[in-house]
């Protein structure tokens, strides 16, 4: 599955998506496995509410900013990977009758740290049809 960012940091609810590959597995009993290839993006989960995900972008912004990342000789963008290294970059989620098992307020939200980018993620569903 494929993730487009516009924005060097961005937080996107990318939930529909999910379980969008989800139902294409068919499974309605098992696990689903999110994982990102990438190094400077993140999977989280968290409310999808408009300001939340303002405050999220905002903290990485300003949590993570730095003038001395010695990685930042090489690409400028130390404080993204830091940033996906706290945060991580895969999620392990219950599949029950067919949908992600979430919270009523849990969405499943993409940090992108270092964009614009196309970011691959994987997803794997195990468990009975």
């Amino acid at each position: 599955m494929e993730v487009r960012s516009g924005k060097r940091v961005e937080v996107r609810d990318i939930t529909r998506e999910v379980q969008a590959r989800l139902e294409e597995a068919g499974i309605v009993d098992g696990v689903l496995f999110l994982f990102s290839l990438h190094t400077t993006n993140a999977l989280t989960l968290n409310e999808g509410e408009p300001g939340l995900m303002e405050d999220l972008k905002r903290w990485v912004e300003e949590a993570f900013a730095r003038p001395d990342y010695q990685h930042d000789r090489i690409d400028r963008n130390a404080a993204a990977h830091v940033a996906a290294s706290i945060t991580g970059n895969s999620l392990t989620l219950p599949v029950e009758e067919g949908r992600i098992a979430l919270g009523a307020w849990q969405r499943i939200l993409h940090l992108e740290l270092d964009g614009p980018r196309t970011r691959t993620l994987i997803v794997k569903v195990i468990g009975k049809k």
